[in-house]
């Protein structure tokens, strides 16, 4: 049995073929030619040089806390505690407007310099807080101090955008100091709230050391916003409208993962504030440092559940991803949130609530430091997600993203804060923590909206600079 020959094709068919082959060829040179140079980006510092850097941007994401010496400052300035926790809202405010600044600050000028604006700030800040001897005073001086701090947390985020790859980004997370209100507690208890204020701005002044020696600047090369103005104009201060950073949120994606991660975070808020009120009473733990070593659970928690979510969500993306055969869908790093988000925040504050009104004695102060410590997992678990989903998704402007989304969180918990205590005292712990228990829950729902649609709400929303793979 004999074949047919094959012939060539004509030359018509042949000559529209050319072009494009040559075209995909280009187009494959093009693409090979933009992974190099991604690659590159990424690959300008060592590993042991990035694990420098996170370990400075994760020292200068500290926030000085007030809960653990509340009554004693209360005491101390003949206040009351309601009063003075009332500045735990303020410098929330103060948080969410510092981060917006420092941020839009940082997209200009780069990390590095912003760093140090922070620092004199928080210095001074701090020194007026040692000093103040009336509630207004403490007010101010207070907002000024969280206002100094309050680009550590976005700056860091960006940082960690700057130097790590999609895939790795989730594993660098900032963990938060977990014996932060430990050593509040016992400065209150065997020395003074004021010595606590002079120590932090001690630190400032010593976090210049590692600032200036060890952290080079990680902006793009090129990306800045100096780096596009002809040297010769390069005069005065760039002036930075500090809420520009919050038409970010135009963005549904945004906005809902943001929305979810306050209402996850307002669990631990809800546990924390109001500490000395409900379980150290509830248990009669009178000493400041005690009362400050009950924080001490949630501190580790969010140790545990800020590297272990980061982690796990880099390996989703990366199954994901191979799984369709290298496509990248930016909300797979949300899909293990629901641990968090369903389980371990609501659950925890739930139960912790239940614990502290109707069992008694050691039982039950330890079930409730349990719950601390599962709560500080499940928030952190949450919310490593959705920073990193954020990073993602508008990676030009990382640091923006997370102080857009820092500060919805801040002004949502400034007012939280300020009813938590009264809502205690009216409808009890259990019913307070019942409440926030079903406000995680229902903020979960975003998530998993964002999830399911979140392809669908970018092709259908305004375009605020999504990446592209």
């Amino acid at each position: 049995m004999s074949s047919k020959p094959v012939l060539p094709p004509p030359d018509n068919v042949e000559a529209e073929r050319r072009p494009l082959l040559a075209q995909r060829h280009q187009q494959a040179e093009a693409k090979a030619l933009h992974d190099a140079t991604h690659e590159v980006i990424y690959q300008r510092f060592s590993p042991s040089q990035k694990t420098a850097i996170v370990a400075i941007v994760s020292v200068g994401g500290f926030l000085p806390l007030f809960i653990p010496s509340v009554p004693e400052i209360a005491r101390d300035i003949d206040s009351t505690g309601p009063a003075v926790s009332f500045t735990g809202s303020l410098s929330i405010l103060a948080t969410a407007l510092g981060s917006l600044m420092w941020s839009g600050y940082s997209t200009y000028y780069g990390r590095r310099a912003i760093y140090f604006a922070g620092l004199h700030i928080l210095v001074v800040g701090s020194v007026g807080v040692a000093a103040a001897q009336t509630l207004p005073q403490l007010l101010v001086w207070r907002f000024v101090q969280a206002f100094g701090c309050a680009g550590g947390f976005p700056l860091g985020s960006g940082v960690i955008g700057d130097i790590y790859k999609l895939e790795e980004r989730g594993t660098a997370s900032l963990l938060a100091p977990a014996i932060a209100p430990l050593v509040g507690g016992i400065a209150a208890e065997y020395s003074s709230w004021r010595i606590l204020q002079l120590i932090l701005g001690l630190w400032g002044c010593l976090e210049y050391v590692p600032i200036w020696a060890l952290l080079p600047e990680t902006s793009h090369p090129g990306k800045r916003g100096i780096d596009k103005v002809p040297e010769g104009e390069r005069s005065g201060i760039m002036v930075v409208n500090p809420i520009a950073g919050l038409g970010l949120m135009r963005s549904p994606n945004l906005f809902f993962v943001s929305v979810a991660g306050s209402a996850v975070l307002l669990t631990s808020y809800v546990l924390l504030v109001p500490l000395a009120y409900t379980v150290g009473v509830r248990y009669n733990i009178t000493s400041s440092a005690l009362v400050g070593a009950c924080f001490l659970p949630s501190g580790l928690g969010s140790l545990t559940g800020a590297p272990l979510g980061g982690r796990v969500s880099d390996i989703i993306v990366r199954r994901w991803r191979k799984c369709r055969g290298g496509e990248w869908v930016l909300e797979d790093r949300l899909r293990a949130a629901w641990v968090g988000g369903v389980l371990l925040a609501p659950l925890s504050v739930e139960t912790a609530g239940l614990v502290t009104e109707y069992v008694d004695g050691t039982i039950g102060l330890v079930l409730v430091l349990v719950c601390l410590f599962t709560n500080g997992i499940g928030v952190d678990f949450v919310l490593s997600h959705t920073a990193a989903y954020g990073v993602d998704l508008i990676h030009s402007r990382s640091a923006e993203i997370i102080a857009a989304s820092s500060a919805l969180h801040n002004l949502i918990m400034a007012a939280a804060t300020a009813v938590i205590l009264p809502s205690v005292e009216r409808f009890g712990v259990a019913a307070t923590n019942i409440g926030a228990a079903v406000l995680a829950w229902l903020g979960y729902g975003f998530i998993h909206v964002t999830i399911r649609y979140g392809k669908q709400l970018r092709a259908f929303s305004l375009d605020v600079g999504y990446s592209t793979l």
